[in-house]
């Protein structure tokens, strides 16, 4: 028996280290690298120059998770309420859309600021609520968005104020994510554009959900938002630390006022916020009033759904090419930078009025996009240089607040004017006017640094 002694034991592959266990694995590495590389990838971006450190990065992939989900809901919502009836039909869906949901938001878009202001050590949980209530709604609208029944409208609200809430919030965590050496202004803009990357790469996988049928598309949503639950849970826990905090009073009136209004900020940043505020009227405008008039008149040789296809992409790449240019020019001249775009889209709307075409609307929404990320970076500067550190997070919500409801201001004014492309162009001519001059009153009056009388908290 001695001469089996040092015969070797016959290896299966069934102990995991066989030929045929190894080819497993292989394969099972080659179809995983696609994904695990990509996520790598994603995450080396996300969490360069410190944000993995402070924690912007994963707010960074929350705020993608967020523009993905709203995605799917989008194209859930617009193939029902918009392309499955004829334009007329369509146009009262719409309007009761805005009734139904966009006022009472405007009634409740006050609140939720102050409310979010009064909750500092729950922001994670203000995020994580807001995705998971609109992944319930999502399950929720699946059953009547084929039919387009009454009690779609309702969810939709809810799904509106959610997405808004997480907004407001958002932009009062940001400056508590900030890595050493960033600016604010850098600190946005990268999370502004992984939103707007989402939202491009998740439309396309939208638009296949919704081929298999009209529910699909939320439950991808639902997907998306339960995932975005427990990613607004990985957020650093100095984000509910409110140490050293103060409410920011917005007020117009003298200090011994208790009235709420516009000036805790100094003038410039209060001409900037409301010159955004006109950016954000044309941004509303502009989605609701082109929806209906390039259904009417769709580019030349093109479908509507096509030509709605062209015209947001244009919108989107100038949002992103706005984003980016804004990083790059690192807040410098706030002031004039929002002067300057605010010029220049008064300049592209009014000829747009006066020589007006459907391809020219594709030209409008790519201006409009870049200069509303350039002058949204610039505010946000503004806000970073003028605001005390105590009550800039508390600005930064409130501000948001406004640029929400002006967005739903703008939407209401799309939807009730008649669909005339020259009247249309007029009145968004008259609205960026409008902001134009508060503009360039921001830019001619000189800043108060931090601590300035003029700056008061509540």
């Amino acid at each position: 028996m001695g001469h089996y002694v040092h015969v070797a034991p016959v290896r299966s592959s069934a102990d995991g280290s066989g030929p045929a266990r190894r080819a497993g694995r292989a394969v099972g590495r080659a179809l995983h690298l696609p994904f695990t590389g990509t996520a790598r990838g994603i995450r080396r971006v996300t969490h360069a120059h410190g944000a993995g450190e402070s924690g912007l990065g994963r707010l960074i992939e929350l705020h993608a998770i967020n523009g993905a989900g709203d995605v799917m809901i989008t194209v859930a919502l617009a193939s029902t309420v918009f392309f499955s009836v004829p334009t007329d039909e369509a146009r009262g869906r719409v309007a009761l859309y805005l009734a139904i949901t966009m006022a009472p938001f405007t009634l409740l878009a006050p609140v939720i600021g102050p409310l979010l202001d009064r909750l500092p050590h729950g922001r994670r949980a203000a995020m994580a609520g807001a995705m998971l209530t609109r992944a319930l709604l999502a399950v929720m609208m699946s059953g009547a968005v084929a039919t387009g029944g009454l009690e779609l409208y309702p969810a939709a609200l809810g799904v509106l104020v959610a997405s808004k809430a997480y907004g407001v919030v958002r932009s009062a965590v940001v400056p508590r994510l900030l890595p050493h050496g960033f600016s604010l202004v850098k600190a946005n803009s990268r999370v502004t554009l992984a939103g707007l990357l989402a939202t491009g790469l998740a439309a396309p996988v939208g638009a296949g959900l919704h081929a298999l049928g009209p529910p699909w598309p939320l439950y991808g949503a639902c997907a998306i938002f339960v995932w975005g639950t427990f990613a607004a849970f990985q957020l650093p826990h100095k984000v509910d630390d409110a140490k050293g905090e103060r409410r920011a009073r917005l007020s117009t009136h003298e200090a011994h006022s208790k009235r709420p209004g516009l000036r805790t900020v100094s003038r410039p940043v209060l001409c900037g916020l409301l010159a955004n505020a006109a950016m954000r009227v044309l941004s509303g405008f502009l989605i609701f009033f082109l929806a209906f008039l390039l259904r009417e008149h769709p580019l030349g040789g093109q479908s509507a759904a096509v030509s709605l296809g062209i015209v947001g992409a244009s919108a989107g790449v100038g949002n992103a090419c706005g984003t980016a240019v804004g990083a790059w020019l690192r807040a410098r001249a706030p002031e004039a930078i929002v002067a300057a775009v605010l010029s220049a889209t008064l300049g592209v709307t009014i000829l747009s009025a006066l020589v007006f075409s459907g391809p020219f609307m594709a030209v409008l929404a790519g201006t409009a996009g870049f200069c509303q990320a350039l002058a949204k970076l610039s505010l946000d500067a503004m806000i970073q240089r003028d605001v005390p550190e105590a009550v800039r997070t508390s600005a930064f919500a409130r501000s948001e607040t406004l640029l929400q409801m002006a967005w739903v201001l703008g939407g209401g004014i799309g939807i009730a004017l008649p669909l005339n492309g020259v009247l249309g162009m007029a009145v968004a001519s008259a609205v960026i006017a409008l902001g134009t001059a508060l503009a360039l009153r921001g830019l001619l009056t000189p800043h108060h640094p931090h601590g300035s009388p003029r700056t008061r908290v509540a």
